[in-house]
């Protein structure tokens, strides 16, 4: 059994924990048509995530030509070149199925905005001199 988890975790690609579902991504990924290959970008909102480790998989759905397409990506897959995070979605549910009966605008996810931590400011530390401006007299 340690000799499958060591393959597995060998087979592991990094920077993929930082995905949500709800987030808006752009997966790159190789597709090889005959003797060819090229790399295409596939843009939607996640709406899935199933298993965990190396089966992981993501349900990524976008709107082609007033149609929705849904795919699913294995998120390990050699096949994939990288995932890159447009922006994070402000979602409510683990599952977002519900996006297959909206249309227009209900169909959109509100971004989430996080705040900005606050700088905290050491009193210790001896403040940086900034030199006062004199009134000109004239």
């Amino acid at each position: 059994m340690d000799m499958i988890k060591a393959v597995e975790v060998a087979q592991q690609k990094e920077g993929i924990d930082n995905l949500r579902i709800g987030d808006l991504v752009r997966v790159h990924f190789t597709i090889i048509e005959g003797k060819n290959e090229r790399v295409q970008v596939y843009e939607g909102v996640i709406i899935a995530m199933k298993n965990s480790g190396l089966r992981k998989t993501i349900t990524v759905r976008k709107i082609s030509y007033g149609v929705g397409v849904e795919r699913v990506f294995p998120l390990h897959s050699p096949r994939i070149q990288k995932i890159e995070l447009v922006r994070h979605g402000r979602v409510r549910r683990a599952k977002l199925y519900y996006l297959r009966s909206r249309v227009g605008k209900a169909a959109k996810i509100v971004e989430l905005i996080q705040k900005k931590k606050p700088i905290v400011v050491d009193s210790s530390a001896p403040a940086e001199s900034v030199p006062e401006e004199k009134p000109q007299e004239e």
